[in-house]
């Protein structure tokens, strides 16, 4: 048996909300969520100064056998063929940014990206193997995947619930031990409750956003 590759062109598709004004923010969902309904966590900074992207992992599929609960959820990667699916994703992230940007003046804005769950390890690789620049990463409820060096200039805010079920205490205890033995400064923002988007923490976690 041999393996063989090919490389095709694909449609992807992303959700906006809002308008630029003097932010864009790109929020990356988790495992077996849509872009469009992630976005629906983030209209709370809606306030005509931001547009928030939403990009949709490229690998959809049914959420549940039984066929009255056909959901439909995507995710950005899985084990198999890993290397491949990261390259694929990264270069279809900065294709979406590459769109964007289009329409931005990248000079009076600030990009920050944002990645929940599996989407945090999405968006760390992106920020480090992909051609866009951030001026702030923040990873919620996901770890920053060990196989990734983030660079420095991007200011990076790791939040997650003090009753996240996959965020633990045992993987928040070595993410840190990861960035402090590479020298990477961080801000850590926990709050109450567990592996979800809280609005009242997303809104203060934008306000410090020139912090």
């Amino acid at each position: 048996m041999q393996e063989h590759r090919i490389t095709v062109s694909r449609s992807a598709r992303y959700f906006t909300l809002g308008r630029v004004e003097r932010e864009v923010w790109f929020v990356l969902h988790g495992y077996g969520q849509l872009a469009a309904r992630f976005l629906r966590h983030f209209e709370a900074l809606d306030d005509g100064t931001r547009l928030i992207v939403a990009p949709e992992g490229l690998s959809r599929f049914y959420l549940s056998e039984a066929p009255a609960e056909r959901r439909v959820g995507a995710s950005w990667m899985t084990k198999e063929d890993r290397l491949a699916e990261i390259d694929d994703y990264v270069r279809y992230l900065d294709a979406v940014y590459a769109e964007v940007a289009r329409t931005v003046d990248r000079a009076q804005v600030k990009v920050t990206l944002l990645g929940f769950s599996q989407g945090s390890a999405t968006a760390c690789r992106w920020a480090t193997m992909g051609k866009t620049r951030f001026d702030r990463l923040i990873a919620w409820g996901g770890e920053v995947p060990p196989d990734v060096e983030l660079p420095r200039a991007v200011r990076l805010s790791l939040v997650y619930g003090s009753r996240d079920e996959y965020f633990t205490s045992k993987v928040i205890t070595a993410t840190e031990a990861r960035l402090r033995a590479h020298a990477v400064p961080y801000r850590l923002v926990p709050f109450e409750g567990g592996h979800e988007i809280d609005a009242e923490v997303l809104k203060q976690v934008a306000l410090t956003a020139d912090g």
